[in-house]
């Protein structure tokens, strides 16, 4: 295959077909010369009259992409691009104008890339090689997408499949990690040898030794005979090892020894023998998080991170979610045999907006459902699950947070969870603190609002502390203005134990000295109430209230 400029290397492998381009003959001169400069670079191409039977050509020749010459607005054109959407074929068309509006237009119409008139024809060759080769690879990865940050994994993978050094993946669960992790096994010189994964997070760690290694017969009871492990089963090939954050310390340090001298010692065994393995590593939080905890070797780490892979969560590449949601409609209709008669923009708008918490996987799950359970119509956004209508911009929990570290203390796991969901839950109380107040609160004096560092709060007849509103000023009443008797005035230095005294005397008054009523708002026993009174009395300051 000839083409311009020099080329490092191959991102598919050789011999394998790039796929069929369709030129349409609308503007026949730009599509004869694209036609030569694409058979000159091997690619097979199809020209095609607009007075042809253009869809039974589509049928037949089963096209990788199509190029549209002219006349891009035509209704027959507009309904062909939509027609291709669907079946996952990109189309390029050639405009008359460089028209900044027009392009913008044409895009949102679903054209992939458009090339102003006269075309420099090497060039849009060249462009659509590489189309072709992308599509080709993402056919290979599973990785599905036009966004820049996909684009990037794209051509990361391209980078590292030809080399044997070690690779990690890091991303979210759901994005794709074990794709990306076959996809460097089969575009590499190690493609015809064996790709074995294996859960390392989900192998007690009894077994876990035993799998990636073997054991000897006799080695521990039930050892009844002699088993190869994962690194001998993958000699010559990749080694995919997933969750490998979860890894146990015992086992981190067998691993690095093997990574670093290429040998093997089956559980049991005395002797240890060579392999020739390619390792890649996932995780779905960074190891290095891992490492700052202690819960990960450090030096294993380093031996792991030669060549690294970030995948983005699909929040990060919205533009990508219509193409993943054709391209699942397309298999799971194909898969169940079931028709499919479209999507609303209304519906797709929702599934773009949604934030995805489960990635591509929960995508995909849904599509499945939305083909299986299709009404025998075009699914409107009334079809679309309830919680993903009202979810739709939000942030949804759980959500992936690393470790909380400061002074060498750190929260992690459960309690890092409930961490999270306190603040969240503070977050949403606090706003309907606020609601309410606007409603039930007495305004605070205009005059009051002074010191920031301070907070005035009033208590509505007949609430709780719990509905003091905090001025937004923040400030203490004037000396020359007395203070209501249903306001908290809290300033620097108070302590708890006077605000609460203070609480208790409001709620008091508030109640008309009735001591059961004000327990019962303030939240506390009566016989607490009645234990602080005496308290209070006791010191002679209380002032005089009749209680009851």
């Amino acid at each position: 295959m000839s083409r311009t400029g020099p080329r490092a290397s191959r991102p598919v492998p050789d011999g394998m077909p790039l796929g069929t381009v369709v030129v349409m003959l609308t503007d026949v001169e730009p599509a004869v010369r694209l036609n030569a400069a694409l058979e000159a670079r091997g690619i097979e191409t199809v020209l095609v009259s607009p007075l042809d039977d253009v869809r039974g050509t589509m049928r037949r020749a089963r096209p990788s992409m199509v190029v549209l010459t002219g006349a891009l607005l035509d209704g027959p054109n507009l309904g062909l691009v939509r027609e291709q959407l669907w079946e996952g074929v990109s189309v390029v068309g050639f405009t008359d104008v460089a028209d900044d509006t027009l392009i913008a237009r044409l895009r949102l119409a679903g054209y992939a890339e458009l090339f102003a008139k006269p075309i420099a024809v090497e060039d849009v060759a060249d462009a659509v090689h590489r189309r072709l080769e992308r599509r080709a690879v993402a056919e290979i990865t599973g990785l599905v997408g036009e966004s820049e940050a996909i684009r990037e994994v794209l051509v990361k993978v391209e980078q590292i499949a030809p080399v044997t050094s070690t690779v990690l993946i890091e991303g979210e669960s759901g994005t794709g990690k074990e794709l990306v992790a076959r996809a460097i096994h089969r575009l590499g010189p190690r493609r015809a040898k064996p790709f074995i994964a294996v859960n390392v997070g989900a192998l007690p760690e009894t077994l876990l030794e035993s799998e990636l290694f073997g054991h000897e017969k006799g080695a521990f009871t039930g050892a009844a005979e002699r088993r190869l492990g994962r690194f001998e089963l993958a000699d010559h090939g990749t080694l995919f090892l997933d969750e490998i954050g979860e890894i146990p310390s015992s086992t981190q340090v067998k691993l690095l020894r093997v990574l670093e001298e290429r040998e093997v010692t089956r559980v049991g065994g005395a002797l240890s023998f060579g392999v020739d393995v390619r390792v890649v590593a996932a995780t779905n939080r960074p190891l290095r998080e891992h490492v700052e905890e202690g819960a990960f070797r450090a030096d294993l780490y380093y031996r792991l991170n030669v060549l690294r892979i970030y995948l983005p969560p699909l929040r990060e590449r919205r533009e990508d979610i219509p193409l993943l949601v054709r391209r699942f409609v397309r298999e799971f209709s194909a898969q169940h045999d079931r028709p499919f008669h479209g999507i609303s923009a209304d519906a797709l708008d929702l599934l773009v907006s949604y934030p995805w918490p489960g990635n591509v996987r929960e995508l995909r799950n849904l599509v499945e459902s939305m083909v299986v359970l299709a009404p025998g119509r075009e699914i409107s956004a009334e079809d679309i699950p309830r919680a993903i209508r009202e979810a739709g911009g939000r942030r949804l929990l759980p959500v992936p947070v690393g470790p909380v570290v400061r002074e060498g203390e750190r929260a992690q796991g459960r309690e890092l969870e409930f961490i999270v969901r306190s603040l969240v839950e503070l977050k949403l109380q606090v706003e309907e603190l606020r609601r309410r107040m606007d409603v039930e609160a007495r305004p605070v004096p205009a005059a009051w609002v002074g010191d920031v560092h301070s907070v005035v709060g009033t208590v509505a007849p007949g609430g709780s502390v719990a509905d003091v509103w905090i001025g937004s000023g923040g400030g203490i009443p004037p000396r020359d203005q007395p203070t209501p008797p249903s306001v908290i005035t809290v300033g620097p230095g108070t302590t708890m134990a006077e605000i609460e005294r203070r609480a208790i005397e409001v709620m008091l008054r508030e109640t008309g000295g009735n001591r059961r009523k004000a327990a019962e708002l303030l939240g506390i026993g009566e016989r607490t109430l009645y234990r602080k009174l005496r308290e209070y009395q006791a010191d002679g300051t209380w002032p005089d209230l009749d209680v009851t």
